[in-house]
């Protein structure tokens, strides 16, 4: 038999499979995914509810319902002061994952080469390697994730189509610094090269950090797409909507491939998601507020364990060093161990990483987008483990 596709065909269990089903079968608390456990806002599931029963729920237009891309381009001039044309600059798809693959699937062809800054979603590379591009990835350092401006330098080449920028950054909670983004920038105009910007978390911004898009800076407006996620700024990620926005000339060979995915998004959750888009500032800001407050509730409780806690100025995400605890093993060693002791799950930092060997090896990520009894839960039951093991 011939075979399959190799960039697929070889690719292993995900991390987030595997210690979901170890989670699961040791009755452990799941930090590792990054998903609510509550079922999101009342009013927008009222919304969504109605239009299921009133319509429309045949096929929407391809590029989205109008009611959704005029949101999407208003809140981009709201939040950020960009000039959006919805007819021809937005475009909405059933999941960012579905917007990141539309992006970059439009964007390159064989050859090409795309710059990943690491620890980087697990879905990005994947996707370049089977269009035939080339990754090339440049690494943050913990604690404080900058990013190496010589090394970003050499990345760059002739043959760059594009960078992939994460900012607020999965999974270390990094807000990129507008100093970055100028970097950033600057090589883009040099190399002539374009950015995907993942920024689905872009309200879920703490500290008093700001999320600065890429598209806002000189000569990037006509070089970026810019995806974001109701999922994320509604709490709503089994609705699986996002939505993309760029210049025309990028938005059309995006909109062909998004037309050969999955051609459309279901139009009741559509409508739902653009009133959602609607709400007054108050909305936001209550989101980046009772997150903010769960993140320091579980920093607290990660620290009162004894691990050294990683700043954060956003997503859903906090890092933990958990060589002050004295263990000694890897970090995929460490969080299989705390599921199956401290019955609590959390991801290893290293599986961010194309070669887990060049990684970080002493880093855990705990998801704290969840209620806060859970949250305290986790928190004393690492405290215990934490004892146990004479720390």
């Amino acid at each position: 038999m011939r075979a399959a596709s190799r960039v697929f065909s070889g690719l292993g269990t995900t991390i987030f499979t595997t210690m979901s089903a170890l989670a699961s079968e040791h009755g452990a608390i799941n930090l590792g995914q990054g998903f609510p456990d509550d079922e999101g806002p009342d009013d927008i599931r009222a919304v969504a509810a109605k239009a299921i029963i009133d319509g429309p729920n045949q096929y929407p237009p391809m590029m989205g319902m109008s009611e959704l891309r005029r949101a999407v381009a208003a809140a981009n001039n709201r939040f950020y002061g960009l000039d959006i044309d919805w007819q021809s600059e937005t475009m909405v798809t059933s999941g960012a994952t579905e917007a990141l693959a539309d992006c970059l699937i439009g964007l390159l062809n064989p050859g090409d080469e795309a710059i990943l800054i690491e620890p980087a979603y697990d879905s990005y590379r994947p996707i370049i390697e089977a269009v035939g591009a080339k990754v090339v990835t440049v690494a943050l350092e913990p604690p404080h994730w900058s990013l190496p401006l010589q090394a970003l330098e050499a990345a760059f080449s002739d043959r760059t189509k594009l960078i992939l920028l994460n900012t607020p950054m999965n999974p270390t909670g990094k807000v990129f610094s507008r100093a970055e983004l100028d970097a950033i920038a600057a090589l883009m105009i040099r190399h002539d090269a374009y950015a995907v910007c993942d920024e689905v978390y872009e309200h879920l911004v703490f500290s008093g950090a700001a999320h600065i898009p890429l598209m806002t800076l000189p000569g990037m407006r006509e070089r970026c797409l810019r995806i974001g996620s109701a999922g994320k700024t509604f709490s709503l990620t089994g609705w699986r909507i996002g939505y993309i926005t760029g210049p025309a000339n990028l938005m059309a060979p995006v909109a062909k491939t998004h037309q050969f995915v999955t051609f459309t998004t279901p139009p009741p959750l559509q409508l739902a998601i653009a009133w959602g888009l609607e709400q007054d500032d108050a909305y936001f800001a209550q989101l980046a507020s009772s997150l903010q407050a769960k993140r320091d509730r579980l920093a607290k409780g990660l620290a009162d364990a004894g691990l050294d806690v990683l700043p954060t100025d956003g997503t859903y995400f906090i890092s933990a060093d958990f060589r002050s605890l004295g263990f000694n093993g890897t970090d995929d060693e460490f969080c299989r161990e705390i599921t199956v002791k401290a019955k609590v799950s959390a991801i290893p930092v290293s599986a961010f990483y194309a070669d887990p060997a060049q990684a970080p090896q002493h880093l855990a990520r705990f998801c704290f987008c969840k209620q806060d009894a859970v949250l305290d839960d986790a928190s004393a039951r690492l405290k215990a483990y934490a004892k146990g093991q004479g720390g």
